[in-house]
């Protein structure tokens, strides 16, 4: 299990965090993009299809937590994380060099790093990622030209079944997931700043995605797809709640 040595330190930095007058050069002159979503939306699917069109750079996120094995294969450093030392974060913190980072389950800090958009910027490509709704607000009170596309499933039984399809999951993670995604929605239903795409099909919600962004043009049928956002909250809080009733 990882441990955060330096807790309270990282705490103090984060609640006085400023960004340095180069870290906010930097962030005028890079087109960000980031994905919010449930789990199982699609998200990380959909940015793969948009790196296929070679507009894009993928932002890698840093984190002080050890690489892990997932399903027999190791992380490595540059692909899923830059792997890093507190003193090194810590560092880079007081100095104002991350879009924005946070603690994570008093284990870890992971967050954007400046130089991630930097390169992005140096090769004249859009920066993306995936974000949590808490992040979001951060970084849209930074940057508020970045563009945030809700993922969506299309229907509260399709987006089960996606939940499901690499294997059965414990009710508890079922439970887990769908509360937070009570949360994620409400949350992206409140924000004006967020584009709703409906993930039907993984190459066609990334075409909406592309167009919106390299065209700068609105997403078709955004009443639609707050209705469908709308549905599934409403869905989960039913399920929910009849789970709970049991």
């Amino acid at each position: 299990m990882n441990e955060l040595r330096n807790r309270d330190v990282f705490v103090q930095v984060l609640t006085q965090y400023q960004l340095s007058d180069a870290a906010k050069a930097t962030l005028a002159q890079t087109r960000l993009v980031l994905l919010v979503g449930p789990s199982s939306s699609g998200r990380n699917t959909i940015i793969a299809e948009l790196l296929k069109t070679g507009h894009y750079h993928y932002i890698v996120s840093d984190t002080t937590r050890q690489p892990r094995v997932n399903d027999g294969v190791p992380e490595q450093n540059g692909r899923e994380y830059w792997f890093r030392s507190e003193e090194d974060m810590l560092k880079d913190l007081q100095n104002g060099e991350f879009l924005e980072a946070a603690i994570i389950h008093n284990q870890q800090v992971s967050g954007i790093s400046i130089r991630e958009l930097k390169v992005a910027a140096d090769e004249d490509k859009i920066a993306i990622n995936e974000i949590e709704v808490v992040g979001a607000d951060s970084i849209y009170a930074a940057k508020p030209d970045a563009e945030f596309f809700f993922v969506l499933p299309p229907s509260f039984d399709e987006w089960m079944a996606r939940m499901s399809a690499r294997g059965e999951l414990p009710a508890d993670e079922v439970h887990r997931r769908l509360t937070s995604a009570v949360q994620e929605l409400t949350v992206g239903l409140s924000r004006p700043y967020y584009h709703f795409i409906v993930n039907e099909a993984f190459a066609e919600a990334a075409q909406s995605i592309d167009s919106t962004v390299r065209e700068n043009s609105m997403p078709n049928n955004q009443d639609d797809a707050r209705a469908v956002a709308t549905r599934l909250l409403n869905d989960t809080k039913a399920y929910l709640s009849s789970e709970d009733s049991r």
